[in-house]
């Protein structure tokens, strides 16, 4: 299919569903015009769909057919053409950069002699980070347009042959959405700070138990200890020499994680270009050179933390870089949450709490698809455990008085 197939003609509801092979075959008006995608959208802005980050990502090859990314996203028209919502997706060879797992789905698919891949992903590339998937245009209503993009992703799965749909990432409301139209729920967790209204990182502190609160103070101490200091870098002070040490940083910490770094240079200096303002590098400075850093994205209301490397290695300071000084940030500039990205219960002693995230899977295929919904009522029971547990093991005082 081609961005100017018709997956669906206009039926008695006046919906066509038509697939584009790229954000560029979207104008930057109307993508710009779906709820989410802009700081001025009514119901928050979320970075990672916004215009510029998803066609940094195919413009700079990251997100491409060579990769295994290749893009159809959903358009959702009226009868007279009119945009109604879209869904960001691609067709995938393979399960990498998702960070919702499905290798245990393909293998044993695969070994009962079907075809998993190609499968359809509705996500944002390499970006474990919740927000809108089913995307509505500001001017209609949201219920109306969210299931006939539900309905769209089914009929795509089916027409296109491929094994499956997985919209990974999703906030609940779509979710929702999605299992009404037949989609299998999924959970898992992560760790997210929430600022409760705090002056400073003081006001957070008091809120330990006395043994973390000086655990704590201790641990920033000492991954400042080797004469290291801490630059935040956003908007026109993000030169390309910063994305030049950044990315050093990047590919040498995801080299040895991933074998595979998924991001490239060119990636970064787009975003420089066209985002800056909506990102925060944190840099660590030894001997007048930059040592380490971590890049965070920052949305309405919530700070992201996503990518970290080094190339010195300090005690503590991958917990300074990632976890504290995105708190130091959120609590300075009145942002509510930050998401520290996948997994990571080491987040939970340093005031993370957990949470679960959740996505919604389309299986075509009948036995898979039993087989599928059996295992993730076990998984969600398993999650939802662990979260309890996870919570009574949270570093907050819990009727103690403030003692140091």
């Amino acid at each position: 299919m081609d961005q100017s197939d018709d997956v669906k003609e206009p039926d008695e509801a006046g919906y066509a569903v038509r697939i584009a092979a790229g954000i560029n075959a979207f104008t930057r008006e109307e993508w710009d015009g779906f709820v989410g995608t802009t700081r001025t959208s009514p119901n928050g802005y979320n970075p990672f769909i916004s215009f510029d980050f998803l066609n940094s990502l195919e413009e700079s090859g990251c997100a491409v057919s060579r990769s295994g990314w290749q893009g159809h996203h959903l358009r959702l028209e009226a009868a007279d053409g009119r945009l109604l919502g879209a869904v960001p997706c691609y067709v995938k060879s393979h399960s990498q950069g998702e960070y919702v797992f499905d290798h245990g789905w393909a293998d044993a698919f695969e070994r009962a002699g079907g075809s998993y891949y190609p499968k359809l992903q509705c996500s944002v590339p390499f970006t474990p980070a919740t927000g809108p998937r089913l995307l509505v245009s500001h001017r209609e209503d949201a219920d109306t347009v969210r299931a006939g993009l539900a309905a769209g992703l089914k009929l795509v799965t089916e027409r296109l042959g491929v094994s499956s749909s997985h919209v990974t990432f999703a906030q609940e409301g779509d979710i929702a959405t999605l299992e009404a139209a037949g989609f299998l729920h999924r959970t898992d967790q992560q760790f997210h700070f929430f600022n409760e209204a705090y002056g400073c990182y003081d006001d957070f502190l008091a809120t330990l138990a006395s043994r973390k609160r000086k655990a704590l103070k201790k641990e920033r101490r000492e991954a400042l200890g080797a004469g290291i200091t801490i630059e935040r870098l956003t908007g026109k002070d993000i030169s390309e020499q910063a994305w030049d040490d950044f990315f050093a940083f990047y590919m040498d910490t995801g080299g040895r994680k991933w074998g595979r770094p998924y991001l490239n240079r060119r990636f970064f200096s787009l975003i420089g270009e066209r985002m800056a303002d909506d990102i925060l590098l944190v840099m660590a400075r030894r001997n007048g050179r930059y040592i380490a850093g971590a890049i965070n994205f920052i949305g309405s209301d919530t700070l992201y933390g996503r990518n970290w490397g080094c190339i010195e290695d300090h005690p503590f300071l991958h917990f300074e870089v990632c976890y504290h000084q995105a708190i130091d940030f959120a609590i300075e500039n009145g942002l509510k949450v930050v998401e520290a990205g996948a997994q990571g219960e080491h987040k939970l002693a340093r005031g993370y709490r957990p949470v679960t995230v959740h996505s919604a899977h389309y299986i075509a295929h009948p036995g898979l698809r039993r087989a599928v919904a059996d295992y993730l009522v076990r998984e969600r029971r398993e999650v939802a455990a662990m979260s309890d547990y996870l919570d009574e093991h949270t570093p907050f005082r819990k009727g103690e008085p403030v003692i140091d």
